[in-house]
């Protein structure tokens, strides 16, 4: 069964940045979607980026300008690089992978606490 495996989480100061990684444990084929959400204690599940296989990128409003987004579908790989890092950040930040089929695929999450 495939996997998806987050990591490059933790710890940053207000103002630090870190980079997220998921990669799948096998190869997905016909990938068309792949994308990064969050959630905090007490709240809903949310998108924060996501790219298509067209290289489309969507960012929520909180993210524009502080995150980007990047992937390979070939390699089924997909990125967050995070600048700008606030306390509001704070989450566990799960990616996602969307084939055709649809199979939609989910990682276990990697904690990122932003805090000084």
């Amino acid at each position: 069964q495939v996997k998806l495996v987050e990591s490059g989480g933790g710890l940053a100061q207000p103002g630090g940045s870190l980079t997220l990684s998921c990669v799948a444990s096998e190869e997905i084929a016909s990938i068309y979607f792949m994308g990064w959400y969050r959630q905090a204690p007490g709240n809903q599940a949310e998108r924060v980026a996501s790219i298509r296989s067209d290289g489309k990128t969507e960012y929520a409003d909180f993210a524009e300008g502080r995150f980007t987004v990047s992937g390979d579908t070939a390699k089924n790989t997909v990125s967050l690089q995070m600048n700008s890092l606030k306390p509001e950040d704070t989450a566990v930040y799960h990616c996602r992978q969307t084939a055709t089929g649809p199979l939609d695929y989910w990682g276990q999450g990697t904690q990122v606490t932003v805090s000084s």
